[in-house]
């Protein structure tokens, strides 16, 4: 079996250097060429890979900085959307800010009026009065509801002083509401202020 084995193996050998004496018979010069025209050939390749690789990180940056643009757009479309509502409900907010002392008036003038017996007068100014209000609220103006009793919260009532509670009930209340609340929307354009018990 050995010797089989032998055999094969020196066949082999023999095939093997018949084949180098032919590629070394092959010219020296052709082999030098072939190898030029590989690098020149490789060397092409890889300038096209580059140029391809610079081509493709050129577009991902574009795209990048399209889609950065087009994300910065798009928010601020939806600011001054946001903004713009804002301003629509707040258009208002001076002039009705103007006409609450107007409202503050009417509101002692009725009181001072109503010390007198003049029905007529008393019924003319609260028409009036009415008239204002029922405007006022048409453009969005509401009253803050507070009125003595109720726990004072600073988030809705500017304190203007505590005086002594008239009641155990009172302490920490409100004990008179000195000039009232408006807000605009949910938005409070001008505080309650008000007496708290202590």
């Amino acid at each position: 079996m050995f010797k089989n084995f032998f055999k094969n193996n020196t066949k082999m050998t023999t095939e093997n250097t018949t084949n180098d004496e032919i590629v070394d018979q092959t010219p020296i010069e052709n082999n030098e060429i072939d190898s030029d025209t590989l690098d020149s050939g490789i060397e092409e390749r890889v300038e096209e890979i580059s140029r391809e690789e610079q081509l493709t990180q050129d577009l991902a940056s574009e795209k990048d900085k399209f889609l950065r643009l087009f994300a910065e757009f798009e928010n601020y479309k939806r600011r001054t959307s946001k903004e713009r509502v804002e301003l629509f409900k707040t258009a208002n907010q001076e002039v009705l800010l103007a006409m609450l002392p107007v409202l503050d008036d009417f509101d002692r003038a009725i009181a001072e009026i109503k010390k007198t017996d003049d029905n007529i007068l008393i019924q003319g100014v609260e028409l009036i009065q009415e008239k204002l209000k029922s405007t006022l609220v048409s453009k969005g103006l509401e009253e803050v509801e507070i009125k003595a009793g109720d726990a004072f919260d600073a988030d809705f009532a500017e304190a203007i002083t505590q005086i002594p509670a008239p009641s155990a009930k009172l302490k920490g209340k409100i004990v008179d509401v000195i000039e009232k609340g408006y807000k605009l929307g949910d938005k409070i354009i001008r505080f309650p202020k008000v007496v708290i018990g202590n």
